[in-house]
């Protein structure tokens, strides 16, 4: 493959990304998408979507672009929520790798690479993909410990920044954790399809589980024997946005907690 071909192949990837960031801008200006695009937005303002035909909206503006690149986390955590700089922070440290990678192998890597034999080169555009390559060096060039430095460059940061990340995704979800209201929902799960067992009754088979793999985060749990009147509860639940699993005859509401606060109490 020639390095002519690989640029050009380059422009159209770039092309067609543009070319699709451009219907976004206009996708999203339409009263139809509004509710994909900014559903959340809509939820909580409640405002009522105008239909009236405005040239504006078929026009690509890249305006967008600028106001997010200017967006900090905090405003994103506020509009969108965590998933969302989650996503970002991925995005961002994706940036930084192949950024570092890209200025250690064009100044350091390539350059090496394509001067590693004694041999007329042709024009760089014309010029073949396998002189940019470590095969194009000489055997037992004193120059490979390069390519090494470069290797453990990159893996080290990487691992530096994959803590650093995680380190700071993980305070954001406790932080997110102990800002938002006690939910029911947090703390409950409903359990069925329990096997029946000869030696132990179903109170000890689920304490006997729960205890074993789930010791960390289990509290406690109680058997629901009247199936009809828990499907009215779960049904009522269900009403007010609270999800739940419908399950059989015998259930069990398990209880956990987290942030050091106690779950609420089950109703009778």
């Amino acid at each position: 493959m020639k390095v002519g071909a690989l640029l050009t192949s380059a422009g159209i990837n770039i092309g067609l990304c543009i070319l699709f960031l451009s219907f976004y801008s206009v996708l999203r200006k339409q009263p139809q998408n509004v509710k994909v695009y900014f559903g959340r937005r809509i939820a909580e303002q409640h405002k009522r979507l105008r239909g009236a035909f405005i040239l504006e909206r078929f026009v690509p503006s890249p305006s967008w672009i600028v106001r997010s690149l200017q967006c900090t986390e905090d405003e994103i955590l506020s509009t969108a929520g965590l998933d969302a700089v989650v996503f970002n922070r991925v995005l961002v440290f994706s940036i930084r790798i192949f950024s570092l990678a890209a200025i250690l192998c064009l100044f350091g890597v390539l350059p090496l690479n394509y001067f590693g034999q004694d041999m007329q080169h042709e024009r760089i555009p014309s010029a073949s993909l396998e002189t940019f390559t470590i095969g194009n060096m000489k055997e037992k060039s004193i120059w490979l410990w390069v390519h090494c430095v470069v290797l453990y460059i990159i893996s080290g940061v990487a691992c530096f920044l994959l803590y650093m990340e995680y380190k700071h995704i993980a305070r954001l979800r406790l932080l997110h954790l102990v800002r938002t209201t006690t939910n029911r929902s947090h703390f409950t799960v409903l359990v069925r399809g329990i096997p029946k067992s000869t030696h132990e009754s179903f109170n000890n088979a689920v304490e006997s589980f729960f205890t074993t793999y789930h010791a960390p985060s289990y509290l406690s749990h109680q058997v629901v024997y009247k199936v009809g009147k828990l499907q009215k509860i779960v049904v009522s639940n269900i009403s007010s946005s609270y999800v739940i699993l419908i399950c059989g005859l015998y259930q069990l509401s398990i209880l956990f907690c987290g942030n050091g606060m106690l779950p609420p109490e089950i109703p009778d």
